[in-house]
C-alpha cells in the first residue's frame, strides 16, 4: 500500500492548476432547462483550453485514512507533450508524456517508469495523456461526441450522463452554467466497488480564458478512501520552459502487482 501510495500521490498531484494576475469568475450563469445535450456538449468544446506552456505554484493538501500531508508542488505542462511536476527541492519529481508515467522519490530512494496501465488500474477507468490533460482544465474525461447523452438541471449545475449507462463504467458530468466548464466529473464502477470524483470548486480567467482554480478529488476502492484538496497560484502561460529529469543512479524501482 505504500507504493501505491507513492503513485497516486505523484500522479494525482497533476489534476489542476492555477494562474497570476487572475480574474475569479462567480457562478451566476442562468439554467435553460430545455437545452439539448447537443448544445450543452458544443458549449463545452468552445471552452477547450489554447496555450503552449503553463507553469505554476500548487499548493496540495493529501489526506488517506490517519494521513495528512501538505505539499507544495511546480507544476509545468507543454500541452499535448508534456506534464512535470516537482516537490521542494526536487525532493519528488514527475513526468508524464503521452508514452510513459515517470517519478522518483529522494526521501527512500525508490523510481518508476512505466506507462498508463498502472494509473488506469489505480484510478478505475482508462486513462491515457490526453485524459489526465482534461482533467488538469476542466475538460471532459471522454470524448462527448462518441456516446449518446441526455441533458438536465441538477442544483445549480447541468447533468450530462449518457442515455445507456455501461453495467461496467458509470459517468456523470456536471457543467457550469456560466462558462460550461466541469462542476463535477464521476466515474464509477460499482462490480468493483470503484469511484472517482473531481469536483471543481471555483475556476478563474486568464488571458480570456477559463481555468480551474480550486479542485478536490476523490478516489475509492473498497473501503480505502484518498483525497486531494488543491490551491493554486502563480501561474504564467506560453513561457519557454524546461523538463529536466533523470532518474538518480542507484535508485530502486517500484513494481506494482
Amino acid at each position: 500500500m505504500k507504493k501505491i501510495t507513492y503513485i497516486v500521490l505523484a500522479i494525482v498531484l497533476l489534476i489542476s492548476f492555477g494562474c497570476k494576475s487572475t480574474k475569479s469568475i462567480t457562478s451566476n450563469g442562468e439554467l435553460d432547462s430545455k437545452i439539448s445535450s447537443r448544445q450543452l456538449i458544443k458549449e463545452h468544446t468552445k471552452t477547450f483550453t489554447k496555450f503552449k506552456t503553463l507553469q505554476a505554484r500548487v499548493k496540495v493538501e493529501y489526506l488517506q485514512g490517519d494521513m495528512e500531508q501538505t505539499h507544495s508542488i511546480n507544476l509545468r505542462m507543454e500541452k499535448d507533450k508534456t506534464i512535470w511536476l516537482s516537490a521542494t527541492l526536487g525532493i519528488v519529481r514527475a513526468k508524464i508524456t503521452p508514452t510513459k508515467v515517470s517519478f522518483y522519490n529522494k526521501l527512500d530512494n525508490t523510481y518508476f517508469d512505466g506507462d498508463f496501465s498502472l494509473i488506469s488500474d489505480l484510478l478505475g477507468t482508462d486513462l491515457d495523456f490526453n485524459k489526465v490533460q482534461n482533467m488538469l482544465l476542466g475538460e471532459a474525461l471522454f470524448n462527448l461526441t462518441y456516446n449518446n447523452y441526455k441533458a438536465d438541471v441538477h442544483e445549480k449545475s447541468y447533468l450530462l450522463q449518457p442515455k445507456k449507462q455501461s453495467e461496467l463504467l458509470e459517468v456523470l458530468l456536471l457543467l457550469n452554467p456560466s462558462h460550461f466548464k466541469m462542476d463535477s466529473q464521476q466515474i464509477s464502477q460499482t462490480l468493483k466497488q470503484r469511484m472517482l470524483q473531481i469536483d471543481y470548486k471555483d475556476y478563474q480567467e486568464v488571458d480570456k480564458q477559463v481555468l480551474p482554480k480550486s479542485v478536490n478529488i476523490i478516489a475509492v476502492e473498497g473501503n480505502f478512501e484518498t483525497q486531494i484538496n488543491m490551491e493554486f497560484r502563480s501561474v504564467s502561460l506560453d513561457s519557454d520552459l524546461r523538463f529536466p529529469f533523470r532518474i538518480p543512479t542507484g535508485f530502486k524501482e517500484i513494481v506494482v502487482k
